[in-house]
């Protein structure tokens, strides 16, 4: 071969990175299968390298015989002896061939194809041993070309493909542009290119955080979850191990500069930095801003979140296309259903669930329904086609078959077995001023018999004693005052007890009592008519 061979070799193997002696290998695998095409197929040839002389040497073996039959595998006697004298019949004699660089064209083109193939082999096994560790880490390199869509990066020792559903939408690079990517997927044997490139995935977000945030580094603050929608937004949660250490100032930098670099390497996309929380209440409150949250109910069970916002904040809450409330869902890993103040207040309506239960009525056209005063299945029942076909999603036949299904099941509201209990504590309170009041009357009765009684000694003495008369009259008299006073204090308690009680059922009952009472009161008046005449 070749006298530079050896200096060829060395070369070689050292621009690829690969050992030489598979460069070596792959050369007299190639020889090898040259010399056969050429020498015969039959042939038992082996080749060799000789580092010393930097040549290749290339053998044939062949059994000696007393007369050939094949050329290719046999050698007789006579010509073994002029190679090697000692020589027997059924012997295997090794022959060096001296014209091998006379391989003709077609033998040298397949042992040059031989060769291209096993060096690739070689640089693909370096290749891999090179990159396999290096899977999730973020490479650097420069744009070679592109290939139906396909971008080609140089990474400098080889070059990585960025398929085209793996690339930024909208977003663009030239040829000779530096990009970084996330080392997704190395392949140990491909046809194409074994390193797969990305710039969409999640994860491709958080490491150029941790490349940007030093106290990630060190491992104080810590990325929990990450949801892309590439090229537009996307949301990330971190955490501090440190109770003075603000993660999500962490990641903004010293006037938002951190953040910003991430949001240029990514080409203007949209990044929302939330707090992580173990609790989910406290974690889509988070994950839900700018939106502000009024209401948060859980499901554990059914890995799902209710959230109430107010009137105004709901469309901020859902996003663009439902953007927000999506990345936010990704992002806790829970279904969240988002619904407004108004909304959750009609929800918990007996009538609005009648609606509800109909076919074909959803929360949004309950609400229409809401709007033109229909507000449960019995007021629909009521209703005619005419005055549902104004709504746009309802037609004729829909219209129909919701009124014929509300007269079957009218809603029929219910009474709460709470307020009846109320209501029957409420007369129970009644029945209680009530007798207070009568109590009070009984003991202003008693007040004026006791007063009558002393009416009644007062006139015994004043009949015993006639020679007295005027004693008696002055005392009389000033009876007569007192009783005067009580009966006007008796007419004050009648008049309040009377006031009081006149709303109660037992109005009745209490006026038959006032009435003994204006009965016994002028019984006392004339007495006292009586006393004075005396």
């Amino acid at each position: 071969m070749l006298s530079d061979l050896k200096r060829i070799i060395d070369q070689i193997s050292r621009d690829r990175g690969f050992d030489k002696t598979l460069l070596i290998e792959a050369i007299e695998e190639a020889v090898q299968s040259a010399a056969r095409k050429k020498f015969g197929s039959r042939r038992d040839i082996e080749v060799r390298y000789n580092e010393e002389f930097g040549e290749v040497e290339v053998f044939q073996f062949r059994i000696v015989v007393e007369k050939t039959e094949d050329e290719q595998t046999e050698i007789t006697l006579e010509d073994a002896q002029k190679l090697d004298p000692e020589v027997q019949v059924g012997d295997e004699l090794g022959e060096k061939m001296e014209n091998i660089t006379d391989l003709g064209r077609i033998a040298a083109q397949s042992a040059k194809q031989v060769i291209i193939h096993r060096m690739k082999d070689a640089e693909r096994e370096v290749i891999y041993d090179m990159f396999k560790d290096r899977v999730g880490e973020v490479v650097s390199g420069i744009v070679q070309r592109f290939e139906r869509g396909n971008m080609v990066v140089n990474l400098g020792r080889t070059d990585a493909i960025l398929p085209k559903d793996q690339q930024i939408p909208k977003r663009s690079f030239k040829q000779g542009d530096r990009i970084r990517a996330y080392l997704k997927e190395v392949r140990q044997t491909s046809r194409d290119s074994q390193l797969i490139l990305s710039r969409t995935c999640d994860e491709f977000l958080g490491k150029l955080f941790h490349m940007e945030v030093p106290e990630m580094g060190e491992g104080i603050v810590r990325v929990m979850g990450v949801s892309r929608e590439p090229g537009f937004r996307a949301k990330i949660a971190v955490s501090s191990s440190e109770g003075d250490v603000d993660p999500v100032g962490a990641c903004v930098g010293m006037k938002g500069a951190r953040v910003q670099n991430v949001v240029q390497e990514l080409q203007g996309e949209r990044i929302d930095i939330v707090t992580w929380s173990p609790d989910p209440a406290k974690y889509v409150y988070n994950a839900l801003a700018p939106a502000h949250v009024s209401m948060v109910m859980a499901d554990e069970d059914a890995n799902s979140l209710l959230v109430v916002v107010p009137n105004d904040q709901l469309s901020l809450a859902i996003g663009r296309q439902g953007q927000n409330v999506r990345l936010a869902s990704k992002l806790i890993g829970w279904r969240i259903d988002v619904k407004s103040e108004q909304r959750y207040a009609n929800l918990q309506e007996p009538s609005y669930q009648s609606l509800l239960k109909l076919r074909g009525v959803d929360e949004t056209l309950a609400d229409q329904l809401l709007g033109k005063g229909i507000f449960s299945t019995a007021v629909l029942a009521n209703k005619s086609v005419e005055d549902l076909t104004v709504l746009r999603a309802i037609d004729g036949e829909f219209a129909q078959r919701l009124i014929d299904e509300a007269k079957q099941n009218p809603f029929v509201e219910e009474v709460p077995e709470d307020a009846i209990s109320e209501d029957a504590d409420g007369l129970e309170t009644a029945e209680d001023a009530i007798s207070e009041d009568v109590d009070g009357l009984e003991s202003a009765e008693d007040v004026v018999s006791e007063d009558t009684d002393d009416l009644e000694t007062a006139e015994d003495e004043t009949s015993e004693d006639a020679g007295s008369l005027g004693t008696t009259e002055d005392v009389a008299s000033e009876d007569a005052g007192d009783l005067g006073a009580v009966e006007d204090v008796v007419d004050e308690v009648i008049d309040d007890n009377t006031t009081e009680i006149a709303s109660e059922e037992a109005e009745e009952e209490v006026a038959d009592e006032h009435a003994d009472n204006d009965v016994a009161v002028e019984v006392e008046e004339k007495h006292t008519d009586e006393s004075k005449e005396s």
